[in-house]
């Protein structure tokens, strides 16, 4: 994308800008990194729909590619951080997400794929947005366990009675967050399901190339991952070990096939 008077152009680097504001470290009561972090994830999401066409009426699809499906799921985990921090104190995530979205809209400003009709099936559209929701559902679980295993790491090189048993001390306990990161899991494992159901739906839509296999082995992993946690009881490392390579798999899956097509041979995908 070049810079032009488009509106959206200049969205996206004002939400860039206050991301990048809102990465300034700054003391915990401090009300204005938050604030930013807010107004950025606004814009953000006024270039996400800008880039469909949606503001100028003439939206005739979805823009796909790995930068946009990317930048949306960064957009997403940020929303559900946004909700959950209403009610729990989790505040260590901010700049890490502040960086995280910055980079997905410069991505998708570098990158800015294509907008395509996905309407070639009634079931679709929801499959899409499944999809999509269990991409930022892990997402939002991947953060709370890179928090979780962290906060861990502290505890164990403070050695026995030497922690808090929260983050950063007095924040939000640890088995909470625990909970929090599977719930997460849980969740996006029921969309993933869904979105995969669908996808099997639509008939000659469906074909087994990298991105449906390598969906189906991310989706076998989180199932795993679940019986696991319940029939063996597994919990801290050896659990996110298995969220990190369900995720990782699931990225690869589309944002990894979209990238090798749109940047390394530089054509559409069939």
């Amino acid at each position: 994308m070049i810079l032009s008077a488009d509106p959206a152009v200049f969205c996206a680097m004002a939400a860039m800008l206050a991301y990048l504001g809102a990465l300034l470290p700054a003391a915990p009561q401090r009300r204005w990194p938050a604030q930013l972090l807010f107004l950025a994830w606004v814009l953000h999401a006024v270039v996400l729909l800008s880039g469909a066409g949606v503001w100028a009426g003439d939206a005739q699809g979805l823009r796909l590619g790995f930068a946009p499906v990317l930048s949306l799921t960064v957009w997403l985990v940020l929303a559900v951080h946004g909700i959950e921090s209403r009610f729990l104190p989790v505040t260590m995530a901010r700049r890490t997400l502040a960086l995280a979205g910055a980079l997905a809209v410069l991505l998708a400003w570098v990158f800015p794929g294509e907008v395509r009709a996905i309407a070639h099936s009634r079931w679709a559209p929801l499959h899409w947005v499944l999809g999509i929701t269990s991409y930022g559902l892990f997402g939002a679980a991947v953060l709370h366990a890179v928090l979780l295993d962290t906060a861990d790491k502290r505890l164990r090189h403070k050695g026995p009675g030497g922690g808090s048993g929260s983050i950063g001390g007095g924040g939000l306990p640890l088995l909470t967050l625990e909970r929090l990161t599977f719930r997460f899991v849980e969740a996006g494992f029921v969309a993933l399901t869904l979105a995969l159901w669908l996808g099997l739906q639509s008939g000659s839509q469906w074909h087994w190339d990298r991105k449906s296999v390598l969906s189906v082995l991310g989706w076998a992993t989180f199932a795993a991952l679940i019986v696991g946690r319940l029939w063996r009881g597994w919990r801290g490392r050896q659990a996110t070990r298995w969220l990190y390579a369900g995720s990782l798999l699931l990225l690869l899956a589309y944002v990894g096939t979209r990238f090798v097509y749109e940047v390394v041979l530089q054509r559409a995908p069939a």
